[in-house]
């Protein structure tokens, strides 16, 4: 039997759909999803078998103008997915066209498409009548050079599957990467700060969800089979620890009881998960925060 095995990018801007787009995929949910923009830090990789080819998804954070040190080592991390994949998919929303934030990837890509197979996925195909459809998508073959272009609905599923195929008969020959039953090559202690980190991003508001962090400090398996689980909420003022806690710590009980029902949802068993909020002012600034998250330090050099 030939295997087949390969990484593909999903690059876009923010909220393009590329974590959606990634979990619809795998089938599972590896890739935090909200309806804020820059909530995907690190390069998470999801695998999905299609046949006989496996396919390692890397989930880029959405490419966008860079302001802060963190903002820097996102897009460092998007590109850097980019120029290491073997297939790479941009994704465009469709009501939105082509943005000056697509146009400025569309730039970028001309480095990195060098020798490379690049699809387009215009997403959210249901927002817009076919004429316009039809438009974006000769407007963007002609700035750019696609191999293929799919239309999707990476929420509702359409022309998900065909995407998936195509990208199997793409991916080099070769050896499977990961264990067949294997979907994700990050460690569950990642996977579950992810978790928690979306629910707060889900409740809180305006900038306080890019000033805070979460990394599961512990984790224990009990002999009952279930899994007791330690988290620390890194915030960068006083101010933001009283936000996260929440009036009687109403905030904190839900995100925990939330996230906690998801984890346990995800591990098929019981999950006890304890959550601290601390106050760290330079967190921003500590080279180990970026290596929790998956993240180059070096890369937020201005």
């Amino acid at each position: 039997m030939t295997t087949r095995a390969g990484f593909v990018a999903l690059i876009g801007e923010p909220n393009a759909g590329k974590s959606t787009l990634l979990n619809t995929m795998v089938g599972a949910k590896v890739s935090i999803v909200t309806h804020k923009v820059q909530t995907t830090r690190a390069r998470i990789r999801g695998v999905a078998m299609e046949g006989n080819s496996q396919i390692v998804f890397v989930d880029t954070p959405g490419l966008f103008q860079p302001r802060r040190r963190l903002d820097r080592a996102m897009v460092a991390a998007a590109w850097g997915g980019a120029a290491d994949a073997d297939v790479v998919v941009l994704m465009v929303e469709a009501h939105r066209g082509v943005t000056a934030g697509v146009e400025r990837i569309l730039d970028g890509m001309s480095e990195i498409g060098q020798g490379r197979t690049v699809a387009l996925a215009i997403n959210k195909i249901d927002r817009v009548e076919a004429p316009v459809l039809l438009g974006l998508t000769k407007d963007l073959n002609e700035r750019f050079d696609f191999a293929e272009t799919f239309m999707i609905s990476a929420e509702k599923g359409h022309g998900v599957d065909a995407l998936r195929q195509w990208l199997a008969g793409q991916v080099p020959e070769g050896p499977w990467l990961y264990p067949e039953d294997q979907i994700a090559d990050l460690p569950m202690r990642m996977i579950a700060a992810e978790m928690t980190r979306e629910k707060l991003t889900l409740r809180l508001h305006q900038e306080l969800p890019y000033q805070l962090t979460v990394e599961t400090e512990a984790w224990e398996e009990r002999k009952d089979g279930s899994a007791k689980v330690d988290q620390i909420i890194y915030v960068s003022r006083d101010g933001h620890k009283g936000i996260v806690l929440g009036h009687r710590g109403e905030t904190i009980k839900a995100v925990s009881k939330a996230a906690r029902e998801e984890l346990a949802e995800f591990l098929g068993r019981k999950v006890h998960l304890f959550l601290q909020v601390k106050v760290r002012e330079k967190w921003l600034d500590e080279a180990e925060r970026y290596d929790q998250m998956g993240l180059d330090f070096k890369d937020g050099n201005a």
